[in-house]
């Protein structure tokens, strides 16, 4: 019989495609997940994952494993996971997939109330802007927006409805460089864009009156949206161009005026963000009490 620990820690490498992975997904250490599937290996007499100096990926016998190991402990961890019915209040760990906007402008809303209710729940986030399978990367539930949800999960909205892009510049910048009267006149300014980790670069996206209007400024710093999106923000703050960016990350800045909002008839709403976790009848405590926590509060108002 093989011991849960190993079998635990050939699933989170071989869904992570990487012992180093592997150990960030699963709270472990990337040697302690290696010695523990070369002990599963030795057990079962089999070679379950190729290695490589540049990925690991399941061997044929480890694929099938992997695919029957998955429900099978699901099943053990809803089996263990009945006992927190017999305590006063969940405990356990919750792990969370967001993108950083989300860590920024939704969970500090909900997390120190959160985590005051429910003192025995481990939180934990990881801010991640690509687009991975929360479940592959060992997290219970995920933060996104609607057109990045799976269509086999379920979403409840978290946080605003409602959003706005803003765009803004310092008043400095707009000193001497103008104020652009129409979202076209972006295309004369220094303006301070996004990349994606895909590479590709954020279009600025305008809409009013029906029109929408899609510009593809320059300017003289590109950053990877979200983990330096701070550093954008500190140019714009600088006086270095003119930032598109959501109005609630920007909104300090505008309320006390070190920065000015431009083109505002121009900024385009969009739909807010939602809490998604997988469809299935079972739910682990923690998941389940931060889900009704953000329904409870939502339904508060």
């Amino acid at each position: 019989m093989a011991d849960i620990g190993d079998l635990n820690a050939f699933v989170a490498v071989a869904r992570a495609g990487g012992f180093r992975d592997g150990a960030r997904a699963s709270g472990g250490s990337a040697s302690g997940l290696s010695e523990a599937v070369r002990r599963l290996e030795a057990r079962l007499g089999v070679r379950l994952l190729n290695r490589t100096t540049r990925s690991v990926a399941p061997t044929e016998a480890g694929a099938r494993l992997l695919d029957r190991l998955g429900p099978a402990l699901a099943e053990v961890d809803a089996a263990l996971d009945v006992v927190n019915g017999y305590r006063d209040r969940p405990a356990g760990p919750l792990r969370l997939n967001v993108p950083v906007s989300a860590a920024r402008m939704v969970l500090p809303g909900i997390v120190p109330a959160f985590l005051a209710a429910y003192p025995d729940i481990r939180l934990e986030v990881i801010a991640d802007d690509s687009f991975v399978d929360v479940l592959a990367a060992g997290c219970d539930a995920g933060i996104r927006f609607d057109e990045r949800l799976e269509q086999d999960m379920i979403a409840v909205p978290i946080g605003p409805r409602e959003q706005r892009f803003a765009t803004a510049a310092a008043p400095g910048y707009l000193d001497r460089c103008g104020h652009p009267a129409h979202p076209r006149d972006l295309l004369d300014h220094a303006c301070l864009r996004g990349q994606f980790a895909s590479g590709a670069m954020d279009a600025w996206e305008f809409e009013r009156a029906g029109e929408i209007v899609k510009v593809e400024p320059n300017g003289p710093l590109i950053v990877r949206i979200g983990t330096a999106t701070d550093l954008a923000v500190d140019a714009a703050l600088a006086g270095t161009g003119i930032i598109h960016l959501f109005e609630d990350w920007l909104r300090p800045h505008l309320d006390s005026g070190a920065l000015v909002p431009v083109l505002e008839p121009w900024w385009q709403r969009f739909p807010g963000m939602f809490l998604y976790y997988p469809g299935r009848r079972y739910l682990p405590a923690p998941l389940r009490a931060f889900v009704d926590f953000v329904g409870a509060r939502r339904a508060a108002g």
